[in-house]
């Protein structure tokens, strides 16, 4: 006798249910649109078989392999989902319900939005948090942007990933200008940032900078309802949330130097843990983690914060790095300039960093880093 093969439709009663396994992970059935065929030995049929709803099942963890660490602002949310979604593609045991866990942890950056960055404190303002929850347990890997990242890692946390960089560059945004050079003198600058600050004032030393912090969501707004005349911000933010359509004019290097780390996002996760630093290497963009660094090694000789003016572009041209930096006075009034080249190797990319750094340093006017708070200065 041959066999026939028919469709047998499975309606669920409760739109979850589920069973434990014996590895640890939870059967789930759910609702579905999709047909499930399931072939059946039958001796006749008598009738088409019309499906009402299927049974998809799908396999979902206990819990969470990684918990992954991230500010709440739309863009480090952003990146934490760009974070996700790489480990799920690069890792299919990561793609099952459940495997990641987005954790938000609340940095004094994200806290104090009345002062300037500068008036609460210079170094790890959107870190800390994350640093302490990362060492205590509450999160497995942080998902960091790189320009906030101090110079020096907390003891206990290593830096291995960095993903691919994004543009690096500043766009002027307007509702009334086209361009920098059609503000007229008195025009209000929004920016938190003494490099913008000091970079602008430097051209056009007519404009007045005022105090411009939030996420990138709330300064556009109160850009639309006229608090200020233009603000600057990163592309690199707006390219992550599908936001350029804000962006009025993007600025070349020539003036606006980004900041160090601009459009880099790293993620760290604890000294020794071989389990998370294997997903992260997995993540890591070389090119991008050796520029960055090269970077961080001119900003840590400079011993910079975000108290100080300074700006620092690292890239691969060829077989070679180059670089170029800069420090400011903080009202625009002298900015001094270095360029390195040298090959492109991570050895070579920190030694030339550091090595522009400590000229400028011996450039430099004492006054660029007396007023320093460290120093007893005001900023």
């Amino acid at each position: 006798m041959s066999k026939i093969i028919a469709t047998m439709s499975i309606t669920i009663a409760h739109p979850r249910a589920s069973t434990h396994l014996s590895n640890g992970k939870i059967m789930r059935a759910r609702h579905s649109g999709f047909n499930a065929s399931i072939p059946l030995v039958a001796r006749r049929v008598n009738h088409n078989v019309r499906p009402r709803e299927a049974l998809r099942v799908t396999a979902e963890v206990a819990a969470p392999v990684i918990k992954i660490g991230t500010r709440g602002s739309p863009l480090a949310l952003a990146q934490a989902y760009m974070t996700r979604d790489l480990l799920k593609k690069s890792f299919p045991e990561l793609a099952n319900d459940g495997a990641l866990e987005i954790c938000i942890i609340k940095t004094t950056g994200d806290k104090v939005l009345d002062q300037p960055l500068a008036d609460i404190g210079g170094k790890g303002l959107f870190t800390r948090e994350l640093d302490v929850a990362l060492l205590d347990g509450r999160i497995d890997i942080a998902v960091h942007s790189m320009k906030d990242v101090p110079t020096y890692l907390p003891e206990g946390t290593i830096l291995p990933c960095m993903l691919p960089r994004e543009d690096v560059r500043d766009a002027f945004i307007s509702v009334k200008y086209d361009d920098l050079s059609d503000l007229p003198d008195g025009s209000l600058v929004g920016t938190a940032s003494l490099r913008r600050q000091s970079q602008l004032l430097a051209r056009f030393p007519g404009l007045k900078c005022v105090n411009f912090r939030g996420n990138v969501q709330s300064r556009i707004r109160k850009l639309q309802e006229g608090v200020v005349d233009c603000t600057l911000l990163a592309i690199a933010g707006l390219n992550r949330m599908d936001m350029t359509q804000h962006a009025t004019k993007i600025l070349d290097f020539d003036t606006m130097l980004p900041a160090v780390a601009q459009g880099a996002i790293g993620i760290t996760c604890r000294t020794g843990d071989s389990k998370h630093m294997t997903y992260l290497e997995s993540l890591n963009h070389e090119e991008t983690r050796i520029a960055v660094e090269c970077e961080r090694s001119f900003l840590a000789a400079l011993d910079g914060s975000c108290r100080t003016p300074i700006a620092g572009y690292a890239r691969k041209e060829g077989d070679e790095l180059k670089f170029n930096g800069l420090v400011a006075a903080l009202d625009g009034s002298e900015i001094l300039e270095i360029s390195r080249v040298t090959k492109w190797s991570y050895a070579d990319a920190i030694a030339a960093g550091k090595d522009a750094g400590a000229e400028l340093k011996k450039q430099a006017p004492a006054e660029f880093f007396a007023n320093l708070i460290e120093h007893g200065g005001s900023w």
